[in-house]
């Protein structure tokens, strides 16, 4: 799965797909940054980099001009073109604590369907806290989670962990041993005597208020 997008990158990716299907080409760093607000260059190329280091675009060699979004499915929901689908808003996930249901048990929350994988049932979580917020997750945020046990060292996942404790955390096997590690340098990993993963984070999504 790509990196969690900040919102000046999903910008600069946005403008990206629209430019590209109507011209057939990339735009210049300077058409980029006028049409995302940007003084300066530099801060586009910044962008630029950090979408291909979390692999959402890729420079084609030997010619600049060229930025290939490496997934359709997330050119054709940036686009517009993708259907979305209502997931049920399950509830609360604060670092520590148990699960907390969603006041509504009937709340649900509308994302794309280029998210999912399709093979798993899924639902929607907001979090609470600040434990990832180094890779984009902030408090206020909802995540959406593909209920699986299958998960691979550097997923993001929901665990279960010791006395019904519920927490987001990314997920590590060291000699046998569960680590889950928070995105934030000021916390601590988590060593788990007991730990059932309920879900992999498959997506985000943000609500911005004006």
């Amino acid at each position: 799965m790509p990196g969690v997008l900040y919102r000046k990158e999903r910008d600069v990716l946005e403008f990206l797909a629209q430019f590209q299907r109507q011209y057939g080409y990339s735009p210049t760093l300077a058409e980029i940054a006028k049409a995302t607000a940007h003084r300066s260059n530099s801060t586009i190329h910044t962008i630029i980099r950090s979408l291909v280091e979390k692999g959402y675009i890729q420079k084609v060699d030997g010619n600049t001009r060229v930025l290939k979004i490496l997934d359709p499915k997330i050119q054709a929901t940036l686009l517009g073109n993708s259907p979305s689908i209502e997931l049920p808003l399950m509830g609360f996930i604060a670092a520590g604590r148990p699960l907390e249901p969603h006041t509504d048990p009937n709340a649900s929350f509308q994302i794309s369907a280029s998210m999912l994988s399709g093979s798993k049932t899924a639902y929607v979580l907001q979090v609470k806290g600040t434990s990832m917020i180094d890779d984009g997750i902030l408090d206020g945020d909802f995540v959406v989670i593909e209920k699986t046990h299958d998960v691979m060292n550097g997923d993001i996942v929901v665990a279960i962990v010791d006395d019904n404790l519920a927490t987001l955390k990314r997920f590590y096997k060291e000699n046998g041993k569960v680590i889950l590690r928070p995105a934030n340098a000021t916390m601590e990993p988590i060593y788990p005597n007991t730990c059932t993963v309920q879900g992999k984070c498959v997506g985000l999504v943000r609500k911005f208020i004006s």
